[in-house]
């Protein structure tokens, strides 16, 4: 078995650290990682608390390949109930975090309370306490944690943080690991810091062992990687090119979002492409991008290490040296918010900003969404400049941008409202409907309108608009594992429903989702089934994959959420594409959504039915 069978159970009210064992039984049927950790969440917490009270739960959770030799096998996810949307809220995250938690012997860490006064959790195997952070309060991710690293002298402590934006209530703010990685969606870190908990440090020595067939495991393992190496996107797209590999590609098929998703394709995508990246900037001859780097474990290493020109843009409130040198580069869901969707082809203002993000810890897409949805607003005379403290909120200004992300982070200007998310920003300034998020969550960087299959799993993701909930894209696009067309919409119920379940799997066991375009079932169900105790069939593995989309599901619906909020924005559903390639088209949900409901088992109020819940064992 590679679950270390221990979690961590921290009280921040008492102040309390107390280990327990794993409830294997729930182990078994929901495998680890996000299934496991929602499974305790859904036990203990009140679907309908609020986000921010003491009362909600924030969980830390790696998965059964955490830590272990499968090819990316270093991802851990946090789990809650979000205050973006009220609704289940799983950010996974890479790095190098989740192999230290299992390194040092835990499985999952529950948090609990509320701490009187800041605090960080620092771990050390089985050494477990509750430290004062009152030093680290009002310290941003990146100052925190080198903080952190001067305090302890170990370099090899790994350290999960909040930033300042979400000490100040930013509802979409995440926890940042390693410096560059983030649990980034969902408003997670907003939680974290609601608990007046800064940080996680942890140092593990014990290693990952109990693997209950080795050699079959280093088999299935070895097999995976010689398949991810051989492949096209995973042996040679992203390691070069990184998720930024898509922008080019997206835009060429007509699926390119731009300016608060009002048009489809982006004049300037070229300019802030992964092939941009390689290219020497004008102004000192260097390109943007230095090198790839990869996760834990990682063999695809998709990571971006890029620079500014620190003479374009510098941080006149908060300098920081890592700004000038190299640091997290874009990916291509913030190249695209940060840019195609606020008009700004400016690679080297995309970059700074997506700094910002990482720097104090906010999601960049929600907020180049909400940027976005302003910038509209601004245009429609609903925000003015008394509300940006004289910023000309236009599209396609980088000025605008970076500005918008330092008054998020300092609370001035427009600051407060951009912090609240595009939803709740459209709200209160008069016009709802040009915040493109569904269940309050701002879309990601491929149109509705465009992929058929993507809106359909955009309107029924139990966390909101999310991609990597069911990535059809690799389907209407890629071509993996069958080429579907992007504009039909037959067959995209299946689709939807058959990427959804897998996703969930992938995203309990502990490794990247990047795999899939590469791996099939074939390929993760051995890894799994060597390693963990008992049968680990594909049918297995696909069963526990539903199991936990219905348990989802479920939660969501007792919070509140039903049929109606499994929609898209007006605009997806009535304003046709304007040009190119899939001009005319708007997402024809009505034509899906009754046949997803028939093929998940629901009832058409979006339900589980009873026979459902048995065959499930929910």
């Amino acid at each position: 078995m590679s679950w270390t069978r221990k979690i961590l159970r921290v009280n921040l009210t008492e102040g309390t650290c107390t280990p327990e064992p794993l409830n294997m039984k729930w182990a078994n049927d929901y495998l680890g990682q996000r299934g496991l950790a929602t499974k305790y969440l859904v036990e203990e917490t009140d679907p309908k608390v609020d986000p921010l009270s003491p009362d909600n739960k924030m969980i830390m959770a790696t998965g059964p390949l955490t830590g272990t030799a499968a090819s990316t096998g270093g991802r851990y996810s946090v789990i809650t109930k979000g205050p973006l949307t009220g609704a289940i809220a799983c950010s996974n995250s890479g790095g190098f975090i989740g192999n230290e938690f299992k390194n040092a012997g835990w499985d999952m860490i529950i948090f609990e309370g509320k701490s009187p006064n800041p605090v960080y959790l620092y771990i050390e195997n089985d050494t477990v306490e509750l430290r004062d952070a009152s030093h680290l309060w009002g310290k941003s991710a990146w100052e925190a944690d080198e903080i952190l690293h001067k305090e302890h002298q170990n370099p090899e402590l790994k350290i999960a943080v909040v930033g300042r934006t979400a000490e100040n209530g930013c509802l979409y703010a995440g926890v940042i690991n390693d410096l560059h990685r983030a649990a980034g969606r969902s408003g997670v870190g907003t939680v974290m810091a609601s608990k007046n908990l800064k940080a996680v440090a942890v140092y593990g020595t014990k290693g990952v062992d109990g693997l209950d067939n080795p050699d079959a495991f280093f088999k299935a393992s070895d097999d995976g990687k010689q398949v991810l190496a051989e492949n096209a996107v995973t042996g040679e797209g992203l390691p070069t090119y990184g998720t930024q590999v898509l922008m080019n590609v997206i835009n060429s098929v007509g699926g390119l979002p731009a300016r608060n998703m009002r048009d489809v394709g982006f004049e300037g995508a070229e300019n802030i492409s992964g092939e941009a990246m390689h290219e020497p900037r004008p102004s000192d001859g260097k390109p943007n991008l230095v090198t790839n780097g990869a996760c834990f474990g990682c063999t695809i290493a998709c990571g971006r290490i890029s620079t500014i020109d620190p003479t374009h843009f510098t941080r006149q409130k908060h300098p920081d040296p890592q700004y000038q040198g190299a640091s997290g580069g874009l990916e291509y869901e913030a190249a695209w918010s940060l840019g195609a969707d606020t008009g700004v082809d400016d690679l080297d203002a995309l970059t700074f900003v997506n700094f910002i993000c990482n720097e104090d810890g906010f999601d960049p897409i929600s907020f180049g969404c909400t940027v976005a949805a302003a910038m509209e607003l601004f245009e429609n005379g609903k925000i003015t400049t008394d509300d940006t403290d004289g910023v000309e909120l236009k599209f396609g200004s980088a000025e605008a941008l970076v500005a918008m992300a330092e008054q998020l982070v300092s609370g001035e200007g427009l600051g407060p409202d951009i912090a609240l998310g595009s939803k709740r920003l459209c709200e209160k300034y008069g016009d709802p409907d040009l915040s493109m998020s569904v269940k309050g969550l701002e879309f990601p960087a491929y149109d509705p309108r465009g992929f058929q299959g993507i809106g359909l799993n955009y309107a029924t993701s139990n966390r909101g608009a999310c991609h990597v909930r069911g990535y059809t894209i690799a389907s209407e696009v890629l071509g993996i594992p069958v080429k579907t067309e992007q504009t039909d919409t037959d067959g995209k119920p299946e689709l939807v429903k058959a990427f959804q379940d897998a996703t969930a799997l992938v995203d309990s066991a502990g490794i990247c989702l990047f795999t899939t375009f590469a791996w099939g079932m074939d390929n993760i169900a051995p890894q799994i089934d060597a390693a963990c105790e008992g049968d680990w069939s594909i049918d297995r593995c696909l069963e526990v994959g539903e199991r936990i989309w219905n348990m989802e599901r479920m939660y969501n619906n007792a919070a509140g959420f039903t049929a109606d909020d499994d929609t898209l924005p007006k605009r997806l559903l009535k304003e046709a594409i304007k040009s190119g390639p899939t001009k005319g088209q708007v997402n024809r949900l009505g034509e899906m959504l009754p046949k997803y409901y028939e093929i998940r088992g629901w009832t058409q109020q979006g339900e589980p039915t009873s026979d459902t819940l048995s065959r499930l064992g929910l």
